[in-house]
């Protein structure tokens, strides 16, 4: 027996009771040993992080796939975690310790980390949350943690063995460094925005009386960051620039330190940019550091000019001015810093070039610099400008690594969808830089190397393995660093089920059958998974990855705190529900583009719940509840064995879309399956003729619908489908996958379609005429087919009914007006003589269509114009678009009616 449904489709009541009924009931991973494994592992947020709308996206995704796989019957695990995000959360407790007048120095390292502890089993578990009321359908039973003692135990035994096996050394590279957390940060940790500064010209004067060609006595170089001139070690020019190859090998000497620096040949340096001589700092800078590596420098010999704090230090060779030392490299709070006395020095010594400018009044005026906009990087955390910075750091040797994630690429053992990302992905696998993965941080995995009064490291996996490394009484210190968190998320798919014990989990879902993930972190961790994988385990951790777009504000535009147009993914679900935004979600995703937000769309996709709602309250109030039976009942109606035909075609079309991840083709499958030949037509054709056949029929479809439509909204499905019957013990999340045991009935096809292309093709002609959609119409079928015959005997009723056609004759049409549609190959007139004014209609189809076309003629020549669509705002580029698309189809359909008539 159905229970009767409110009137009223109610999503946060529902989801709420539903989501902690499976979590309870454990449902989410039911006991099946037996079965097929099937696993994804949910790219684990950070845990201080909230939901956003691509965590929405990402997670709705993923739980389409994995409750998908659940009903086809598979041991499905959808692993869940977070990440402990070793800067953001550390970021987080010394904010909290700010507040209090405190700070994490006045507390011992593993105090400290023991109130990181305190504040993650306090405050973080807020996405674990808001998780759930997406309805991601995880396994929390097992939920994982990158610090839980069996992750940290895989993360060491890694570091060691790579370090045993000669991938991991300790280097001294540039890295990006951030001045105010005072760590080391990765390339995905900074953000590069454009700064209003300054472009400064110098001149570096030539040693022991050398001369260019031209007679100049000095090399001009230019900089947007003059500071770092007390630290140079070279000026670059081409080796073919015939202005610079007679004093390539002589040296210049610079101003303020007095150092003495050669003059080196580097294709580095442009010809066509400025003077064609470049200043190298190949402690400061990234390209630098490369031109100093070519031009013989080691890196332990690269001068470096700053301390950890962006402050002058004096250099190796002593020679910065004891009034640069500690000044900050710029001005900070008002007060200037060593840039603005570099170019105060430079300019008193007449080493400064001034920049010529002119007034708006077409004067001239000198100005010290050349105004610019610079690219400048800051940390995303920090806020501050990123320093290029030479430390000793712990590297991996990425390259080594990379060689067999490209082959598995390269061989299809591992596929990339879309396709088209390959050639990014082997583009950076195979100009790999060494990784660095030491972090200045105090919480997070560290390092497992322990030094001796030499500095010698010793690599192992406790203090006690070191100490037998050294030999007894040798005194050592453990290394400060934490570890990269990437580093440890790398390790992911097999760590969070046990390696490198070799568990049952690991032996049944390892390797795991499928990565979603955004493309923005294809290199940082899931290049790095793979690299990981094949190095531990000697295996690829998956088989297929999946790279999704970017959801995008509704005018395209990239969502960000700064522009305001961030999206709340729960204000949507509070909105909205929670299955409306999901389905939102995957019937945009549409491999190879970004996603762009459009709450009219997800409120359609809302108005689509309520409508399976209310058609479900249709088959309660006429005696139609759940099926007793996976294959399609016995049929004999035509329109029975048709819509069973339906869902035969729709459950192939749909395994066929989530077998390639095309999840837009797959949403947009059910969508016209539920909307449009189940409620508007099947419905529609049965009413009045609900028999006991109809019924079973009628309702093992609609229980069709609820388990092809639950990857996609499982709160609406899994509430109907409890009350439509009594089967409490047999929930919706872990049924059967669809399984007609029938085939397309060709002759039902071809009668119930025929039936709707006539329908269909009235209601469009009456629209197009301003007829009343309840007019009844007299028509006439001068030389019927067969089929037209037998569908017009069988369904008289259903034909008036629907398509407000009585009687219809299977003869020639009386001369006058009239209207002409079309069924399949069968032509029907429709008289008109007496039901519409065939003069004045003409002139109305006629006006609208003449105003139609100059508007579309208008648009189009508008669109056609280079200049409007590359300078006018682009929503006015869509607006204009739109607008033509609309009156080009109204052209269409108003001379479609003006020949229906004549």
């Amino acid at each position: 027996m159905s229970t009767e449904l409110p009137k009223t489709f109610d999503p946060a009541e529902i989801e709420a009771r539903w989501y902690t009924h499976w979590e309870n009931e454990g449902l989410f991973r039911p006991e099946r040993p037996d079965a097929q494994p099937y696993t994804i592992v949910n790219p684990p947020p950070n845990v201080t992080g909230s939901l956003h709308i691509g965590h929405a996206l990402d997670n709705t995704l993923q739980d389409i796939m994995i409750r998908y796989e659940r009903l086809r019957g598979k041991d499905a695990l959808w692993v869940v975690g977070t990440d402990h995000a070793g800067i953001a959360t550390q970021m987080v407790v010394e904010r909290q310790l700010e507040a209090k007048q405190d700070k994490r120095t006045n507390y011992s390292r593993e105090d400290f980390v023991a109130k990181v502890w305190e504040w993650k089993e306090e405050s973080g578990g807020t996405i674990t949350r808001q998780l759930r009321r997406l309805g991601c359908s995880m396994d929390w039973s097992r939920e994982q943690f990158t610090m839980d003692e069996h992750f940290s135990n895989a993360v060491l035994k890694t570091f060691v063995d790579l370090y045993n096996d000669g991938l991991i050394y300790r280097d001294k590279r540039l890295v990006n460094w951030d001045p105010k957390l005072k760590t080391a940060i990765s390339d995905l940790e900074v953000e590069t925005q454009d700064v209003k500064g300054s472009f400064w010209h110098f001149r570096y004067p030539l040693e022991d009386g050398v001369t260019l060609a031209d007679g100049r006595d000095h090399i001009e170089v230019a900089t947007t960051r003059p500071e770092t001139m007390l630290a140079d070690m070279a000026v670059a020019v081409h080796p073919d620039d015939e202005r610079y190859k007679s004093v390539v090998g002589k040296h210049v000497v610079l101003p303020i330190t007095g150092r003495c620096v050669p003059i080196v040949a580097d294709e580095h340096a442009d010809p066509e940019l400025g003077s064609g001589a470049v200043k190298i700092t190949p402690g400061h800078d990234f390209n630098d550091f490369e031109v100093g590596k070519r031009a013989g420098f080691k890196p332990a010999e690269m001068l470096n000019m700053l301390d950890a704090e962006a402050n002058v230090c004096q250099t190796a060779d002593g020679l910065v001015p004891e009034e640069f030392l500690g000044l900050h490299r710029f001005k900070r709070d008002g007060v200037d810093g060593a840039r603005e006395l570099v170019v105060q020095r430079l300019k008193e010594s007449g080493h400064l070039i001034p920049h010529i400018a002119k007034t708006k009044k077409g004067e001239e005026q000198e100005l010290d610099a050349e105004p610019r906009t610079i690219a400048t990087p800051f940390g995303d955390r920090g806020g501050v400008v990123i320093e290029p910075w030479l430390t000793d750091q712990w590297y991996v040797d990425a390259e080594t690594l990379a060689k067999k994630p490209i082959e598995a690429v390269k061989n299809g053992d591992v596929e990339i969808v879309p396709k088209a990302w390959e050639k990014t992905f082997f583009n950076w696998m195979e100009n790999i830089q060494p990784w660095c993965v030491s972090r200045q941080l105090w919480w997070g995995h560290r390092i497992p190397a322990w030094y001796d009064g030499d500095g010698k490291a010793y690599v192992a996996l406790s203090e006690a393995e070191a100490q037998a490394q050294a030999g007894e009484g040798v005194a050592l210190t453990r290394d400060d660093d934490v570890l990269d968190t990437w580093f440890s998320s790398a390790l992911w798919p097999s760590a969070t089920l046990g390696w490198p014990e070799q568990t049952d989990l690991v032996a049944k879902h390892y390797p795991n059958d499928l990565l979603i993930s955004g493309f923005d972190i294809l290199f940082f961790w899931d290049a790095r998974m793979l690299m990981m994988g094949q190095y531990n385990t000697g295996k690829n951790p998956w088989p297929k990855l999946y790279l999704h777009g970017l959801v995008r504000a509704a005018d395209g535009a990239k969502m960000s705190k700064s522009k305001g147009n961030v999206v709340d993914p729960l204000g949507l679900i509070d909105q909205y529900g929670a299955d409306a935004l999901r389905f939102f979600m995957a019937a945009m995703e549409s491999q190879g583009r970004d996603i762009k937000m459009d709450d009219k769309r997800i409120e359609g996709y809302r108005n689509f719940a309520t409508k399976l709602w209310n058609a479900t309250r249709f088959c309660q109030s006429n005696g139609i509840g759940a099926s007793s039976s996976i294959a399609a009942p016995a049929a004999s109606h035509a329109v029975n064995r048709w819509i069973i035909g339906e869902v035969v075609e729709t459950k192939e079309a749909l395994d066929a879309a989530l077998a390639e991840l095309r999840f837009d083709a797959a949403a947009n499958t059910i969508y016209h399956f539920v909307w449009d030949r189940f409620c508007d037509w099947y419905l529609e054709l049965i009413k009045g003729q609900i028999d006991e056949e109809t019924k079973a029929v009628a309702g093992w479809t609609l229980d069709q619908i609820f388990v092809m439509l639950h990857p996609f909204m499982p709160f609406i499905t899994e509430e109907l489908w409890s009350k439509q019957g009594e089967r409490a013990n047999h929930p919706l999340i872990t049924a059967g996958w669809v399984d007609p045991q029938a085939e397309v009935d060709p002759a039902a096809k071809a009668e119930i379609d025929w039936l709707i292309a006539l329908t269909g093709a009235v209601r469009t002609a009456k629209n197009e005429l301003g007829i009343a959609p309840g007019a009844k119409l007299e028509a006439f079928c001068p030389a019927p087919g067969e089929l037209a015959k037998s569908v017009v005997e069988a369904n008289a009723a259903a034909i008036e009914r629907l398509a407000r056609l009585t009687p219809i004759h299977f003869a020639e049409a009386p001369d006058g007006a009239a209207m002409q549609v079309a069924a399949g190959e069968d032509a029907f007139v429709i008289p008109l003589e007496g039901i519409i004014d065939i003069a004045a209609e003409k002139a109305r189809l006629e006006k609208a269509l003449e105003t139609s076309a100059k508007e579309a003629k208008s648009l189009e020549g508008r669109l056609s114009n280079a200049n409007f669509v590359e300078r006018a705002k682009p929503e006015a580029v869509e607006k204009a678009r739109g607008d033509h698309a609309h009156h080009t189809a109204e052209v269409a359909r108003l001379e479609a009616a003006l020949a229906r008539l004549g």
